[in-house]
């Protein structure tokens, strides 16, 4: 088979996140079992235009941002289709991130709409009032109107609940089962402090401010604390975060680590005593069953997404208001009960052994090639 991925990043670009993750393991696999990988996705600062990554096929082309109009990866996509792509490919997928490829529009062969998640009220909280209500009307009208015929895959039932619930047909969305990447690491002594790791992008869609007012109200309390943030982000949000971290009085108590190897993000997991995600919304929260594979239980917020993942009181917590004061009180019943920590601990161990990212590459063919058939 022959697989087009448009994506607005690659598992190269310094922005890259869990979807880039999901979808680089799963091509790399079906490049292994014989199957032809092309992606398409945005140039970044440093990038090889052409590259090869696992046997993929990398073409780098615009810029990720949508609003660079006719310089953005969304319209080179369209471009390359007509002059390159049309007619070289069995199945094309359109990866959506806020805005998709609108390959309904354009692209003959057959079409899969691959959605973490919707972005919804995102819109507003990311790019504001006038580009964010753009933004939202394009979501609403795109799922309804150009891919009202398209087979849709996603990756929680959350997220399956919102397509439905914005016009998709629920004979045509399926869920991909998930798999997480993880480390033959030595087991590390936990940190004398207790502490707190967060893994992800830093946007504030994400929390990390949230994040940093628990560790406040936590030190507040006069209790030990130490919270290392692991990730990238846009430097002046990064600047942003560390000055609150002085106007918070908690500059000694975190340590911002930036992009780590995954051989010492789970080591730093491994020290760790609990993993916080406080986000507002997530498709899928890849690092919690990461660190679940540590034996390290996740406090997280009751957001779409995460508590697809994420069993109360058996594999982590829930916060049952999301706030940083919630957020901290969690945190600090959940370090000071041994018998209820090592209980989510082991917990959360044996539900990290159900993901599998071969499960998760074999499951999207499947649905390939019941598309093609279907389709013909």
């Amino acid at each position: 088979m022959r697989i087009l991925v448009f994506n607005w990043r690659d598992i190269k670009n310094p922005a890259s996140g869990g979807a880039e993750i999901l979808t680089h393991e799963m091509a790399k696999r079906w490049v292994k079992k014989g199957h032809l990988v092309t992606q398409f996705s945005s140039y970044f600062s440093g990038a090889k235009k052409d590259e090869t990554i696992d046997g993929v096929k990398i073409i780098r082309r615009g810029h990720a941002d949508a609003r660079f109009l006719f310089w953005s990866v969304h319209f080179l996509a369209f471009f390359y289709y007509i002059k390159n792509f049309r007619n070289h490919f069995d199945v094309v997928i359109d990866e959506i991130h806020g805005l998709p490829f609108f390959t309904p529009l354009y692209v003959k062969e057959k079409k899969i709409a691959l959605i973490c998640e919707l972005a919804n009220e995102l819109w507003f909280t990311l790019y504001g009032p006038l580009f964010g209500a753009i933004g939202r009307i394009v979501e609403i009208i795109y799922v309804k109107l150009f891919y009202r015929g398209i087979t849709f895959i996603t990756i929680s039932e959350s997220t399956k609940k919102e397509l439905i619930e914005n016009g998709v047909n629920k004979n045509r969305v399926h869920v991909l089962p998930m798999g997480i990447n993880t480390q033959n690491v030595k087991k590390m002594a936990k940190e004398e402090i207790p502490s707190l790791v967060y893994i992800g992008r830093l946007s504030k869609a994400k929390g990390i401010e949230d994040a940093l007012r628990a560790t406040q109200i936590i030190k507040n309390k006069g209790n030990r604390i130490k919270l290392r943030v692991v990730g990238r982000g846009d430097m002046d949000y990064v600047l942003h975060l560390k000055t609150l971290c002085k106007d918070l009085d908690v500059k000694d108590s975190v340590e911002f680590l930036g992009f780590v190897s995954e051989k010492e993000k789970f080591e730093i997991i491994s020290a760790s005593h609990i993993l916080v995600s406080p986000s507002a919304k997530e498709g899928f929260g890849l690092t919690i069953p990461e660190a679940g594979s540590m034996g390290v239980p996740s406090v997280v917020y009751n957001s779409l997404g995460l508590r697809d993942i994420v069993t109360n009181y058996e594999t982590g917590i829930i916060c049952q208001e999301n706030t940083p004061k919630n957020l901290s009180e969690n945190i600090l019943m959940l370090l000071n009960d041994k018998g209820l920590y090592g209980k989510l601990s082991e917990g959360a161990r044996k539900e990290s052994l159900k993901y599998d990212w071969d499960n998760t590459a074999n499951f999207a063919l499947s649905i390939f090639g019941h598309n093609l058939k279907t389709a013909m």
